[in-house]
């Protein structure tokens, strides 16, 4: 049994809500379809709990008191996934050229099960060949020796652990590299970006009892139902207790609408479902700055409104004692007039600890409605009914995901988040923060152990005082620099721990072509994917064990660590027989290479292979205050939070203040802007059986779309304006730098609920209409929500 494309797929039907039957259908039939019914139901059952393993997919944090089963679908099917009982062999390799699986679909690369024997490409059979582990690193390490560091990327996926991107980043420097590239360059390097000048903090400063101590969430472009649905057991217990959910996104998803809890059997049997959103707005992709300075505006000009009037809203003629000598009369005037100086805006801590307010709400003042409606989408009533629920609130947690860090003005909506909570004071107390929900299991985490391209960033002085060496001190590559690297053909060696870098980058089709000029290629990984089949000259394939399987080393069985979310470490201890006994660890491979490669510096790799608690040791010795009593802390319940002054109203900026900043427009300027008819703006979107690159299934039930993933979700009436039928099948074409020509082809229009003038397909299918250049120019963040593109009718059936 297997997961296959379907010749007629089934578009339009109801998928019911996030969570319930569905849920529980999907988990079932993958665990079915990997053959792993018994052991997987049983490992389950550890699944993100104080003694078991955290979960490889999502970033979303363990709680100290996890419910009993505490896993979603997404994260069962991640589990399944990984431990599935079937295994790419050597008689694999054998029977299939990597010039034929060039033609595979990513889902059936990873299908194949786990990589099992480090393999090197034989040029003359064109195939993947046994290697053993002792030559593998032995020529790694001979070709490393003979490049420049500055021409070699050290790329790192989100999985990671903290031990071993610790180790990872000390390698690359000690070789003499800090070309660090990661997938955070990807997602939420605007948070990475924008955060610091706004509050001084790079992540978000939620922490999860703010679920319990809010009493407003306002939750914006971040699909919960498909990019981590265990976060809906926090916004149901929200909701139970009279929390309004304030959504802005832009597509109408289930998961934002609709909840039954799968753990809940009396909701399961009576069908009982939760209304998430009690407010949803949908807005243009595009449109959140527009639609953010609204609702600031409304609350400023409100705030105006209020204080020029004689008498206020909330105290009226209370303000003033009516028996001055009376001191429980003055004591009651006072009381109610510190209540009017925060009912629209929090003046006492606007003053206190911000700076450029003035600025920032002259030109909200500025800003006409019209002008607002016509850039985000959403009417003057909407944004001033979203600000209206906002200034009744006392505690409002403010929660966004990729869906506005992945555009060109990245940085500037993650800084309209924080302008919003500054308002009102929602940052810094309980209930009210900032949480900036990322992807994937330990992207956050390893930016916080060093896995970074910024110098600045990294204790370098420390880390040269441990381990004797000189550090370099140039920035190094992201990921949008490795890409350029590579298609100037620069890039001499890409080493890869985890991820899937090639279908993760824009400019699909050059950047395969010139992956191939790469002298020297090696892919750290658990299962086969298009990255593996595309290669260096020289290429190895080394296979590693995954965080859900016993790690047993010297010492005894391991355990790791990882950051979440919501900036919490915690323990994770693999429960799952190991696929293959020639699989290595991960630290085990950094070990490895960094020993054939390195003449320079003094670093205990074998220790610290035989015992992670060692590694532990020197991630607290580099970051004392981050990681103090790691080894005691890191497995107890709950794990333990990182340090962000932010959270206790300490703003470590360079003026010692939050700061109001004032974007410099609504909406970006793009060059060789798009004309004529037919031209829609593209955002990306993951299906409800994905993760990332990932490709799980066919069947995206959130959206009722079932056998296919060769689809774009167009607005009905645009649809028709353009001369189509729903059904229809079209090419995408890039819109903008109209020197190249990017098309997609053979995409099946479906009518959805999403603004006119937008649209939405699958990532990575449609990652070849994005021009390199087309990202965030401060965080360098690919634009993949934001892309004009233009619908033709296509001669091409869907590429199934």
């Amino acid at each position: 049994m297997t997961a296959r494309p379907k010749s007629k797929p089934k578009i339009g039907f109801d998928s019911g809500p996030a969570g319930g039957w569905g849920s529980a259908r999907s988990v079932t039939e993958i665990v079915l379809r990997e053959q792993v019914p018994v052991s997987g139901s049983a490992l389950l059952a550890k699944q993100n709990k104080p003694a078991g393993y955290m979960c490889v997919s999502c970033a979303w944090a363990k709680p100290a008191k996890p419910h009993p089963l505490e896993f979603c679908e997404n994260g069962a099917k991640a589990t399944a996934w990984e431990i599935t009982a079937r295994r790419v062999d050597e008689a694999f390799f054998a029977s299939h050229t990597l010039g034929e699986l060039e033609g595979w679909l990513d889902h059936d690369l990873e299908e194949q099960g786990r990589l099992i024997h480090p393999m090197r490409w034989d040029e003359a059979s064109d195939k993947y060949i046994p290697v053993s582990w002792e030559s593998a690193f032995t020529e790694i390490g001979r070709e490393l020796r003979h490049f420049d560091p500055k021409n070699v990327e050290f790329y790192t996926s989100g999985r990671a652990s903290l031990e071993t991107s610790y180790m990872y980043q000390l390698f690359a420097r000690i070789y003499g590299s800090n070309n660090l590239p990661d997938s955070s360059n990807m997602c939420h390097e605007s948070s990475s970006v924008g955060l610091p000048q706004s509050i001084g903090a790079t992540v978000g400063t939620a922490v999860l009892s703010d679920f319990q101590n809010c009493d407003c969430i306002f939750y914006i472009a971040q699909n919960v139902g498909t990019s981590s649905p265990r976060l809906l057991h926090d916004l149901q217990d929200a909701v139970d207790r009279g929390v309004k959910i304030v959504t802005f996104n832009l597509l109408r998803e289930p998961g934002l609408q609709r909840f039954t809890n799968p753990q809940a059997p009396t909701e399961m049997l009576t069908l009982k479902e939760t209304p998430i959103s009690s407010d949803y707005y949908q807005l243009k992709n595009g449109g959140d700055v527009a639609a953010l300075m609204g609702v600031s505006k409304a609350l400023i000009e409100a705030d105006d409104a209020l204080r020029a009037s004689s008498l206020s809203k909330v105290a009226g003629s209370d303000a003033a004692p009516k028996d001055p000598a009376n001191a429980a009369a003055v004591a009651f005037a006072a009381s109610m007039a510190a209540a009017d100086k925060k009912h629209v805006l929090d003046h006492d801590f606007i003053a206190e600890h911000t700076a450029g307010f003035q600025e920032f709400a002259a030109a909200a003042r500025n800003y006409s409605w019209d002008e607002l409606e016509r850039v985000s989408g959403l009417t003057r009533g909407q944004m001033i009914e979203a600000a209206r629920t906002y200034a009744a609130s006392d505690a409002v947690l403010i929660c966004y995901g990729m869906g506005l860090t992945q555009q060109i003005m990245g940085v500037e909506n993650v800084q309209m988040i924080a302008n919003l909570a500054l308002l009102r004071g929602n940052i810094g107390k309980p209930g009210a923060n900032i949480c900036a929900v990322r992807g994937h299991s330990n992207v956050q985490g390893q930016r916080t152990v060093g896995i970074t391209e910024k110098p600045e960033l990294v204790p370098l002085d420390k880390l040269s005082e441990l381990y004797h060496f000189e550090a370099p001190r140039w920035e190094g590559h992201t990921t949008v620099d490795t890409c350029k690297a590579i298609l100037k053909g620069e890039t001499k060696a890409f080493i890869s721990l985890g991820g899937n870098f090639l279908r993760a980058v824009p400019e699909t089709a050059a950047m395969e072509e010139a992956w191939r000029e790469i002298p020297l290629t090696v892919q750290i990984a658990t299962k086969l994917n298009r990255s593996h089949v595309i290669h260096g000259k020289i290429a190895y394939l080394l296979p590693c064990l995954g965080r859900l399987e016993v790690d047993h080393q010297a010492s005894g069985p391991q355990e790791v660590s990882i950051e979440s979310s919501v900036a919490q470490f915690h323990g994770s201890r693999g429960r799952a027989k190991p696929a293959s006994p020639h699989l290595l660890s991960e630290p085990a491979i950094v070990a490895g290479m960094a020993k054939a490669t390195l003449t320079t510096g003094t670093v205990p790799w074998d220790s610290w292979v035989a015992n992670y608690a060692e590694i532990r040791n020197a991630i607290e010795r580099t970051y004392p205050e981050t990681f103090r009593d790691f080894n005691k802390r890191f497995m107890q319940p709950g794990g333990f939070h990182r340090p962000v002054p932010a959270r206790e109203r300490k703003w470590v900026t360079p003026n010692k203040k939050a700061n109001f900043i004032t974007p410099p427009r609504l909406f970006p300027v793009f060059e060789d802007a798009p004309t004529g008819s037919n031209v829609l703006n593209l955002s990306t979107l993951r299906s409800n059986d994905q993760f990332n690159t990932t490709v799980y299934g066919y069947n995206d039930r959130f959206r009722g779309v079932n056998g296919t993933r060769q689809v774009v979700f167009v607005n009905k009436h645009d649809i028709i304006s353009m001369g189509f039928a729903p059904g229809d099948i079209v090419d995408l074409t890039t819109a903008i730098d109209p020197q190249t020509e990017r098309k997609v082809k053979g995409l099946r229009l479906v009518a959805y609920d999403i603004p006119k003038g937008c649209c939405a397909a699958y990532y990575p299918e449609t990652n070849p209409l994005f021009p390199l250049a087309h990202h965030d120019p401060q965080a360098k963040t690919p634009s993949y929500k934001l892309l004009p593109i233009r619908l033709t009718r296509s001669q091409t059936e869907p590429i199934q």
